[in-house]
């Protein structure tokens, strides 16, 4: 083969090799699932109470937390997630105001909701309330 068509034939051998490469390369991963809007669930009742029941909550207003909470429930959230958090916050400020049986029956209603529910495993040892969750946990896997 003259050197006049050997280097264009060694070329485009190349280019078929290197096509062929790009077809073992994996696929891209798919984009990330979209996000809801926090302004757009703001706009919606109640998880604009969730929300505020949760700023309540860490801002040490336990009876507008809980307020907010109940209202929250009251209205109805639309994710199941969101009702388990409701009633585990409503857990918390029953633990916490000894309340033991608010707190089991919020903690009932949390897996009750929400059936994938779990505490953190820093909420989990929580001295007041990581003993009424494990109890109550428990009790749910008889």
């Amino acid at each position: 083969m003259s050197p006049r068509v050997a280097r264009p034939f060694a070329l485009a051998c190349a280019c078929a090799w290197l096509a062929g490469c790009e077809s073992l390369r994996p696929p891209p991963p798919p984009p990330p699932p979209r996000t809801a809007s926090v302004a757009a669930l703001y706009q919606r009742p109640p998880e604009r109470a969730l929300i505020n029941g949760l700023r309540h909550y860490e801002e040490g207003a336990f009876d507008k937390a809980e307020s907010a909470f109940r209202s929250a429930l009251l209205q109805g959230l639309r994710d199941r997630r969101d009702t388990a958090v409701a009633y585990k916050y409503l857990a918390f400020i029953a633990c916490a105001f000894d309340r033991i049986a608010d707190c089991e029956s919020s903690f009932r209603s949390a897996f009750a909701s929400d059936p994938e529910f779990v505490l953190t495993d820093a909420e989990i040892g929580h001295p007041i309330w990581g003993p009424v969750y494990r109890r109550i946990e428990a009790e749910r896997k008889r």
